[in-house]
């Protein structure tokens, strides 16, 4: 078992089905019960394990685990010795400040004063850079009632539409203090590994596969050019004539979001036969 890869994956909250998602389509096996906390995958070589998101940073700085998928803010509170390696673009989430009439503030004006939160060692990082002496003050979620409740005086907390803080009568001030996804990590320092080499080359195949559609169509010659700067895809397009005189056929990756509107442009230089698929899978 010496020999297998060993990766940290979230075991609940709002990352656990989107990395268990991501790597099932990177080709890795998906557990099929969610309270099963250790996955063997023989085909792939692999182990992974399934953790509290905040413990999983401490486990790979160990070295312990090898790699592992957390939030970069859990990542940067647990002030673990490990680093971020690939964004992985789910998850998403800001870190703010928060305070009764927060709008009139700044977070200089948060000198002398208490803010609670649940990412404590992020928090003190931040005033330590910013030369801010306020008090922190560590608290395990709900940090909305601490103001109401007297702990505190401000808080800072993950924000995603701020429902819940206005609900509890505040408002977010200041620029983020962080804005966060879900990363790969690995231990600082760590040496290259070939088999963490391998996850990244998959997750990043998930990743373009997601972004990007394939595209073909037919195209008279004497508007190739233009049609091909409309689709340039990652290399250059691939273009191969047709039976049918003076036509050729062009294929290329284009980014999911814009391929409508350039099937679209594509339509009006003339080009017909516009048929657009998913990637499963690819690399580049």
């Amino acid at each position: 078992m010496a020999d297998q890869l060993r990766i940290a994956v979230p075991n609940k909250g709002q990352l656990s089905e989107p990395a268990s998602a991501m790597l099932s389509e990177a080709g890795y096996r998906k557990r099929k019960d969610s309270r099963d906390l250790v996955l063997v995958d023989p085909d792939n070589q692999t182990e992974f394990f399934f953790l509290r998101p905040r413990d999983i940073a401490v486990y790979v700085g160990e070295g312990i685990l090898q790699a592992g998928i957390t939030g970069r803010d859990m990542l940067l509170d647990s002030g673990a010795a490990v680093e971020e390696i690939l964004p992985l673009g789910f998850g998403g989430s800001t870190f703010r400040f928060a305070a009764p009439g927060g709008r009139t503030m700044t977070v200089e004006d948060l000198q002398g004063k208490r803010v609670a939160t649940s990412f404590a060692g992020l928090l003190s990082s931040y005033f330590a850079e910013r030369g801010i002496d306020a008090r922190v003050i560590p608290l395990d979620g709900a940090v909305e009632s601490s103001i109401q409740l007297g702990v505190a005086d401000a808080v800072a907390d993950v924000v995603s539409t701020g429902t819940t803080l206005r609900n509890a009568g505040l408002e977010i001030f200041g620029d983020p203090i962080l804005e966060s996804e879900a990363v790969v990590i690995r231990q600082q320092g760590a040496e290259e590994d070939t088999k963490v080499e391998g996850l990244l080359r998959r997750l990043r195949g998930v990743l373009v596969a997601r972004d990007y559609v394939m595209m073909d169509y037919d195209v008279e010659a004497e508007r190739l050019e233009e049609a091909v700067a409309l689709t340039p895809g990652m290399e250059g397009p691939t273009v191969s004539p047709l039976r049918r005189e003076g036509w050729s056929a062009v294929r290329a990756m284009v980014p999911r979001r814009s391929a409508q509107q350039i099937m679209d442009d594509l339509w009006a230089l003339g080009a017909r036969a516009i048929l657009v698929t998913d990637i499963y899978a690819c690399r580049l």
